[in-house]
């Protein structure tokens, strides 16, 4: 049984380059900003940066991991507050945390989360609408 107010376990999920290549790959958004560092540079940002949708998706892994069922989530969605900046060599991390905002009549869970990298929020009204574990 869950209840309102009850975190959900915070990740931390590491971003390198490659995951970037491969993303790019299924998702056959090859735009330079996201692999080509002179390009992203040349266009005003500090770096390559991930893409927006290999964001929200790393995001949401908190609370498919949580249900144990990605199918479980119903909805969601996020406002993008800042790109997440991919240096070479290293990488940049995506923290995330969550927590039970509400529980519908019909049994569905509200859940907020909390994506960071370096302590900047990344993902801002990040909320996802999922059927809870059992």
């Amino acid at each position: 049984m869950i209840n309102v107010g009850d975190a959900i376990p915070a990740q931390d999920f590491p971003v390198a380059r490659a995951d970037l290549v491969r993303y790019a790959g299924a998702s056959g958004d090859f735009n330079p900003i996201h692999w080509n560092e002179r390009f992203a540079k040349s266009v005003g940002l500090p770096d390559v940066i991930a893409h927006g949708m290999f964001t929200m998706a790393t995001a949401v892994r908190v609370v498919t991991d949580w249900v144990g069922d990605p199918g479980a989530v119903v909805e969601y969605g996020v406002r993008f507050t800042r790109p997440v900046v991919v240096p070479d060599p290293g990488n940049a991390t995506i923290s995330v945390s969550g927590s039970v905002r509400a529980i519908r009549d019909d049994g569905l869970a509200e859940v907020d989360l909390t994506a960071t990298v370096d302590g900047q929020t990344v993902l801002a009204k990040a909320r996802a609408l999922v059927r809870p574990p059992v």
